[in-house]
């Protein structure tokens, strides 16, 4: 952490970033930025300070995130393929890995695949048959993105953040050795759990691009303090156990912050520079996605702490 801090309060980061045309350009910036940080949250913080806008903060936080959840994907740049045509839930994933010699097939289609075109290797959840009882025995194959039987098709860009391209993703006869099966319950071990930690590694990025905008447009010192504070409290819960109830409780403590905060600097938005002003005017929706969905886990999180009151 202070290590983090010091390069991100020091005189010589004070600057506005030079423009980043691309995405390609960002990873290397993310890259340099992130040098010598061990914790994927540090690292998400590192990308989003380096950021020039939302979008690619973003980028920053969501790769972190998978650096979290999985760790031996060492820096290799991932995507989750986990939505189907029916959703995310368990009983939506139609995917299928099958027994075969040598291995296992995957075959099926994910609707909605983020940074899917920039990744070198895939994480797919899919379904090996049914539980006792009926439920979905969901598995995680982790594969490249270029296996024969992978093709991506890229989608229309999103209204906000349209430098992030998301692709349908089909999967026809992919093989997968029994090593690209990834040990436990798809669902318990990564899927659920990445719902937090997706959240806390993307509001990190958050609040470095923020606190790296608000440095660069000379924003009040209190102010500044205020976003050294939430990244502190980012970078704690960072690496905490995404199950943990209590954990839950914190992040959504910190989302509201981070809210209440976005609220009341709205008046130095004016100090902004008007490109930097008028791409987050557009991009700030990105924030309110799957908010019914942080609403829904927050208050499941309160029951189990009542309940073991």
């Amino acid at each position: 952490m202070d290590l983090l801090l010091q390069r991100i309060l020091s005189r010589n980061q004070a600057a506005a970033p030079a423009p980043i045309p691309d995405l390609d350009t960002f990873w290397q910036r993310h890259r340099s930025a992130a040098a010598g940080l061990v914790l994927p949250i540090e690292r998400a913080v590192a990308g989003g300070f380096a950021a020039d806008r939302l979008g690619y903060a973003f980028a920053a936080g969501y790769t972190e995130a998978l650096h979290q959840l999985l760790p031996a994907l060492g820096q290799t740049r991932a995507a989750l393929a986990a939505t189907e045509a029916g959703g995310v839930h368990p009983r939506a994933i139609a995917a299928q890995l099958s027994a075969a010699p040598g291995g296992s097939l995957l075959s099926g289609d994910k609707t909605f695949v983020t940074l899917g075109t920039q990744a070198t290797e895939l994480l797919v959840v899919a379904s090996a048959g049914l539980y006792p009882g009926g439920r979905n025995r969901l598995v995680l194959c982790r594969i490249p993105a270029t296996r024969p039987g992978v093709t991506f098709k890229e989608l229309p860009a999103t209204p906000f953040a349209p430098e992030i391209p998301h692709a349908a993703l089909q999967l026809r006869q992919v093989a997968v050795a029994d090593s690209e099966r990834l040990p436990g319950d798809a669902y318990e071990r990564y899927l659920k759990p990445f719902r937090t930690v997706e959240d806390l590694h993307v509001h990190a990025a958050l609040l470095g691009w923020l606190l790296q905008l608000a440095r660069g447009a000379a924003w009040p010192r209190q102010r500044q303090q205020e976003l050294v504070l939430l990244i502190t409290a980012v970078l704690r819960l960072g690496t905490g156990p995404a199950d943990d109830p209590t954990l839950h409780i914190a992040l959504g403590g910190l989302l509201a912050g981070c809210q209440r905060f976005l609220g009341e600097v709205e008046p130095l938005w004016q100090q902004v520079e008007p490109t930097a002003r008028s791409r987050w005017e557009r991009d700030r929706p990105l924030l309110q996605v799957a908010g019914k969905a942080r609403a829904q886990r927050l208050e499941v999180a309160w029951e189990r702490v009542l309940a073991n009151a």
